[in-house]
This record gives structure tokens, C-alpha cells and sequence, in this order.
């Protein structure tokens, strides 16, 4: 300015009590429009420049001449030349400062912004649905699954192992090739591995057979009782098997159930081996497992497995509190034929002894059973790789694979672990080279320790699972997803029962149908579902399969697909690719919250009829009343109802409005989950879908525990239940109607 200020000095010296005026006549729309400049003047009126001639003479005041008209061209040349300067920077300090003005930058980290400020995104141009189904089925290629599976094949990767690791690094770099943001997750976990001596089972005084097989979590204890009566446990006959060793056989419940019902009857020891009916192995192959009646680390329940982690001592509800070992088909056949006593009753038979009737023990049928498992801590990693969404990019569904197993695990984790890699593969390709945008994100996870009871996923929820429960919207499982081709089942939240029918109706040449199943702790899904109250799906293609033996191999798995399992694999990718771009693609999730309603009622129906009953017989007393459940039910019918009814009348081009709509969906799932019980105690909270006494089904139960005069049952202890489980109930209603002024809290 001080430069300004004397370039007008030096151009301007004109006499005191005089201005100087200038008038640029040339416009860029033709008239005479006047620009002028003042330096400095004591006259009362200003001379206008375009009426000098005829108003001159009717001032009184003097009429100075301007300076202008006294210089020389060369002087008057400078004076425009100075002029022009001052104009142009002007015009560059004003145009530097509108652009400043416009531009600012407001840093992400800012947190006046991120509070009050928050900027609405803006519409992001994406394929149509029909472009994307037609992208997955063309890229997800059967011969770069055939790939993945020859690289991701390992004769050796159990859980913190040198192989487990060398498969983590792997997967880690190929999702830095795609040009994914990577990083990893780092638990040390507790685990049981086999002793220095091996397991025994020994049958009036003599070891029977090898055994290689174990059960992770077992107690660590060495049993020796009889055979007495009635000492094998049937499907059909009421025995007593207090104090004795159970023989049972594998399939349709998990081990761990398996074992929690027997230690329930005071058994002392359970021995599981493989009936040939269902298992079409070899006599001397072994099993293994575990059997914590729950998911993750059993000595860090309801908490994660870091490095250093300071908490006391503790152990979760679900580990056994008696022995459990498996014996192969070889080492209970040759208990069997020697058994004494009574003959089992008629139509209870397996493939081992043909023509032969089994007898159920007698006194001098003693048994014993060794476990000498140890307890060690491994270090295991969780490998995971995004796909960031372009608007809602807090928003985000995970897929996952575990990645380990005891033997070759082929169908188990190599088979979920190459279609994951091919899945994540599919979808960078398709947002480089075909313009996909997805709205939401994606991770892709690779979970480690998933053989000791998905302890790899399950400590990554008890790490973040404040923050998972309000971004992350639903997982699905790649696990053990082809083990057959004869049967499609799947295990889901009702959320997605609408979107599985969609795929299934777009795959209809594929899948005929689907055989729904309820989600147990056998599918990895269940803590995503129980524990974190996120919308998952588990599926399958089903046989009875040989998992948790060294014969789970490549060969035997082409053997029990009929040499199709590359064509399964697609799709069973395809399966999971369409409910990934659905959920990802459109405005709106598609999750259907309805689709409760007649879980809940069913519930409601069973717990009224059994209660009137009850009250009719005069074992549950008058004081307890259905009036506040069907008051919840109706809530939740309402609010699912309206939020329908929203739906169908908002605009779905309209992002913000989908963005609240989809919050309160969001809210739904997580919503289930009982407040009133600890993790700890209790580590899937769910009350429709999870397991202990918080839950429907426990209600359920206890009433017929009142009914038959149990011991078991606690008219008071079925109150509070009661009550705790309405409100949960009318809670997800509230949660699910959205703000406190659509709640309809008629309790």
C-alpha cells in the first residue's frame, strides 16, 4: 500500500484545492459510463463531467481547469500508464481474495467441524444392479479360484503356526496388489494342544487302540469308573448316567453341546467317536475339536487377548468341567463288542457292529480315561483389507474366512480362504476398470484360530465392539461353505431372509432351494449374530463331511461334490458377491426389519398358551400376566410397520433421508441383545437367536421345568426373566421408531 500511495503521489501534483477527474468512456455495452478518481479537493459541489459546458457558469464557486489539459502527450501517456498498473493489481487482489474466500480448507481432524458442520455428500454415479450381477458373473472366474486353491493349499497351518503365518503374509500381500488399505490384528490366545504323552482310553485294564484325536478345553483329568447298567446314553431310552462314562457319537450337535449335556447329568466322562453311518472315513482316522460351550478365548471372556492385557484371572461359563476325548470308529468298535449287561433297545443301531444287538455295560465293564492336554498362548494375527465406500464410508460389512486348521482343512478354511481373495479380487477390478462405486465399504477378513471355537473373529468383536455394533451392518461367512452338492442350507438373522430368496431366485439354475437352519455354535457367523448384534449369514452346501480329520483333503472333496467343486465355488462366490453389492449399491440397506415380527410372535404365542396352562393348573400364580409381552410385540409390529410404510413414501434417490432410515435399521439387531446380563457370564446376549437364560426360548423352557416340578424351576427367578425380556423387546420397538417422539411406549 505504501508503493501505491506514492506511485499517485508521483502522478499527481496538482495545486491545492483541485481534483482531477477522469472519464473512461469505452464500455463493454456501448454507453457513456464514468469511472472517476478523486485525490483530493475543498469544493463544496462536485462538477459533474458530462454537464461542464452549460452548468459552469451557474456555480458561484471558481472553476479550476484541470491539470490534464496543461501536460505535455509524454506526461499525460504516463498518467494512463499508471492508471492501467493500479487497475491490474486491483483486479488481482480482488480476484486472490475471492478465491481464498471460496476455497478454505476445513481439515477432517477439526473438531468444530466434525461436530456442528457436517458436509452432505454429494451423489456418486454408480452402475445399475443389472450391470453389476452381470460384472460379478463375468470376473469371479472358476480358473483364479483353482489358483488361489493350489496357493492357498498347506498341509500344515494350525493356529500360530510358521504355516498359518506364511498363509497370513500371503493374503496380506495380495490384498496390497489389489490396491486395498491393509492392516493387521494381533491376539495372544490360549489354547489346548496334545501333551507330550498322548491321550488313553483303557477298557478293563487294557488301552484300546491310539489316539491321536483331541478335544481343545477339555478338563484335564483322569477318570476311572464302570460300566454299570445302563451306562451308554441312547436317543431313545430315559437312562442314568450319573457318575458314569458317557459314549456318544458325533454329528448334529456341536461337541461342546454334547459334552455340556452329559456334564448336566452328572456324567463323570464322554468318549465321542464317528459312526460310519455318517462318516465315511477311514476305522483308525481321528477326530478333533473342542468343546467350550462358547466362541473366542475361554481364559479372556468377554474381553480381548492383547499383548500384556491386565485383568484378573478368569474363565468363561462355557468350559467343561469333565474329561472329553475322541476314539476313533476302530477303538469303539472294540469297546462296544465286549460290553456285558442288557441288551439297547430295538432300532438303535449305527454301522459298526452289522447283525449284531449292543449291550449297555455291567459291573465288571470298567473304563478309564486319560486327558493330558496342555494349555499354551499363541500368537495369532487377523489379516483384513478395505474397500472404501465413496458416500457412507462409516458404514461398512465385513466378509470373512478362517484361515487355519488341525490337517490339511481344505474344505474347512482353503476353500472360504481362495474364494475370500477371488471375492476382494473381483470387486477392485470392478471399480477400476467398470466405474463401480459402492456407497458402503467392505472388509475383507482372514481369521485365525477359528478351530478352537472362532477365537480370532470373536477376540477382534470383544476389541472394538462399541464402535462395530453402530457402523458395521452384517457379516457373511465363507466357511466350510461347499462340503456336498446335494443340499443348499443356510443360517441367518431374519434381516436377510428376503435378500438370501432374492440371490437364490437370481442363482435359481444353481440353487433350487434353500434349507434355512438355525445358527448354532457350530457356524462361525453365530457370535457376529449373538454376541455383537450384527446382521450375519452362514451357508452350505451340504453332505456329511468328514471336517476336523487329516482326510479333509482336496481329493475327497471332489469325491463328495462329484468332481464339481470348482463350479460350487463360483457359486457360492456368486452367492456372497450379490449379497455384497446389494447391500453396498443401494441407497438404502436392504434389510428387512418386518421379518421379526413373526419371529417374535411366534415366541409369544408358545410363552402365552404354556402360561395359561400353568396358571390353569395352579402352578404359576394369576399376578403373572401376558398384558406387557403382547404390549412389546405389538410395539415392535408398529414400529416395523411404519418404518415400512416410510420407506414406500420416501424418496430413495434422496441420500440423507436414507442415511436416517438406515441408522434405525441399523439399530434393530443390536437392539436384541439383553442389557440386563454380563458378556462374562453370558457371551451371546441375543434373545431370540442366542443362548442362556435371558432368552425366549429360556422362558420357554422354564415353564416346563414348572410344569413337571423341577427342581430347575424358580417361580420368582421366572418373573424377573420375564420382565427383563419384555422391555428388551419393547426397547428394540423404541430403538427401531427412531426419534423419542415416534416412540410408542405404551407399557
Amino acid at each position: 500500500m505504501d508503493q501505491a500511495r506514492t506511485t499517485i503521489s508521483k502522478i499527481f501534483n496538482g495545486e491545492p484545492r483541485s481534483y482531477t477527474r477522469f472519464n473512461l468512456t469505452q464500455n463493454m455495452e456501448g454507453d457513456n459510463s464514468h469511472v472517476e478518481m478523486k485525490l483530493s479537493s475543498d469544493m463544496d459541489d462536485e462538477v459533474e463531467a458530462n454537464g461542464v459546458g452549460e452548468n459552469i457558469n451557474q456555480h458561484n464557486h471558481p472553476y479550476y481547469p484541470s491539470k490534464l489539459n496543461q501536460r505535455s502527450p509524454k506526461t499525460v501517456c504516463g498518467y494512463v500508464i499508471g492508471i492501467l498498473f493500479l487497475f491490474v493489481i486491483g483486479f488481482l487482489i480482488g480476484y486472490l481474495s475471492n478465491r481464498s474466500t471460496d476455497k478454505t480448507e476445513i481439515k477432517s481432524d477439526c473438531p468444530v467441524f466434525n461436530e456442528i458442520a457436517p458436509v452432505k455428500a454429494e451423489a456418486v454415479y454408480s452402475l445399475d444392479w443389472s450391470d453389476l450381477r452381470a460384472l460379478l458373473k463375468k470376473k469371479l472366474t472358476t480358473d483364479n479360484i483353482n489358483s488361489n486353491l493350489k496357493e492357498f493349499s498347506s498341509a500344515s497351518h494350525q493356529a500360530g503356526s510358521i504355516g498359518d503365518e506364511a498363509l497370513a503374509n500371503k493374503i496380506m500381500g495380495k490384498f496390497k496388489t489389489f490396491g486395498m488399505s491393509t492392516w493387521t490384528d494381533e491376539h495372544y490366545v490360549n489354547v489346548h494342544e496334545p501333551g507330550s504323552s498322548n491321550n488313553q482310553v483303557l477298557f478293563r485294564g487294557n488301552v484300546v487302540g491310539t489316539t491321536e484325536g483331541y478335544l481343545a478345553y477339555s478338563a484335564l483329568k483322569t477318570v476311572q469308573v464302570s460300566f454299570e447298567k445302563e451306562c451308554m446314553l441312547t436317543a431313545k431310552q430315559n437312562v442314568d448316567i450319573n457318575g458314569k462314562v458317557v459314549l456318544v457319537r458325533a454329528g448334529l450337535l456341536s461337541f461342546a453341546e454334547k459334552v455340556a449335556n452329559a456334564a448336566s447329568l452328572n456324567a463323570s466322562a464322554v468318549l465321542i467317536y464317528p459312526d460310519p453311518v455318517n462318516y465315511n472315513i477311514k476305522e483308525d482316522t481321528a477326530l478333533f475339536g473342542h468343546v467350550h460351550l462358547g466362541t473366542g478365548d475361554p481364559y479372556t471372556p468377554g474381553f480381548p487377548s492383547f499383548n500384556h492385557t491386565q485383568f484378573p484371572p478368569a474363565q468363561s461359563s462355557g468350559l467343561p468341567s469333565i474329561p472329553a476325548q475322541t476314539i476313533t470308529i476302530r477303538q469303539a468298535t472294540e469297546i462296544m463288542s465286549k460290553l456285558g449287561g442288557r441288551t439297547s433297545s430295538d432300532g438303535w443301531s449305527d454301522g459298526m457292529l452289522r447283525d449284531t444287538m449292543y449291550k449297555l455295560g455291567d459291573d465288571g465293564d470298567n473304563i478309564t480315561v486319560e486327558v493330558k492336554n496342555v494349555l499354551v498362548q499363541k500368537k495369532i494375527h487377523n489379516v483384513f483389507g478395505v474397500i472404501k465406500g465413496y458416500t457412507d464410508t462409516d458404514r461398512y460389512m465385513v466378509i470373512g474366512a478362517q484361515r487355519d486348521a488341525w490337517g490339511p482343512g481344505y474344505a474347512r478354511s482353503t476353500v472360504g480362504t481362495s474364494l475370500l481373495v477371488e471375492l476382494a479380487r473381483t470387486v477392485t477390478d470392478m471399480i477400476k476398470n467398470d466405474g463401480f462405486k459402492p456407497k458402503r465399504s467392505i472388509i475383507f477378513a482372514s481369521w485365525s484360530a477359528g478351530e478352537f471355537g472362532s477365537v480370532g473373529a470373536t477376540e477382534w468383536l470383544e476389541g472394538y465392539l462399541t464402535s462395530l455394533n453402530l457402523k458395521m451392518f452384517s457379516y457373511v461367512s465363507l466357511d466350510e461353505v461347499i462340503s456336498g452338492f446335494d443340499t443348499f442350507k443356510a443360517a441367518a438373522s431374519p434381516l436377510l431372509y428376503e435378500l438370501l430368496e432374492t440371490v437364490k431366485h437370481i442363482l435359481i439354475k444353481q440353487i433350487i432351494y434353500i434349507l434355512m437352519e438355525p445358527m448354532g455354535l457350530s457356524h462361525s457367523a453365530y457370535p457376529f449374530q449373538t454376541f455383537s448384534g450384527i446382521p450375519s449369514l452362514s451357508f452350505r452346501f451340504a453332505s456329511s463331511y468328514p471336517f476336523g480329520t487329516i482326510e479333509d483333503t482336496d481329493q475327497n472333496l471332489e469325491r463328495y461334490t462329484s468332481y464339481n467343486t470348482l463350479k460350487l465355488a463360483k457359486t457360492a462366490g456368486e452367492v456372497v458377491g450379490l449379497v455384497t453389492l446389494r447391500l453396498v449399491h443401494d441407497h438404502l440397506l436392504k434389510l428387512n426389519v418386518a421379518k421379526y415380527t413373526s419371529v417374535i410372535r411366534n415366541y409369544v404365542s408358545q410363552i402365552r398358551s404354556k402360561v395359561e396352562s400353568r396358571q390353569m393348573s395352579g402352578r404359576l400364580p394369576s399376578t403373572v400376566t401376558m398384558q406387557w409381552l403382547l404390549s412389546a410385540h405389538g410395539s415392535y409390529d408398529r414400529a416395523a410397520s411404519a418404518l415400512v410404510s416410510a420407506i414406500r413414501n420416501s424418496d430413495l434417490d434422496d441420500m440423507e433421508q436414507c442415511r436416517i432410515i438406515n441408522n434405525r435399521i441399523m439399530r434393530v439387531e443390536g437392539s436384541f441383545l439383553s442389557p440386563y446380563v454380563s458378556p462374562r457370564e453370558s457371551l451371546f446376549r441375543h434373545i431370540l437367536l442366542g443362548s442362556g437364560s435371558h432368552t425366549l426360548a429360556a422362558l420357554v423352557d422354564h415353564l416346563e421345568a414348572i410344569k413337571g416340578g423341577l427342581k430347575s424351576a424358580d417361580i420368582d427367578q421366572f418373573k424377573n426373566q420375564f420382565a427383563l425380556a419384555t422391555w428388551t423387546i419393547q426397547g428394540c420397538a423404541n430403538a427401531l421408531a427412531g426419534e423419542v417422539w415416534d416412540m410408542d411406549n405404551e407399557i
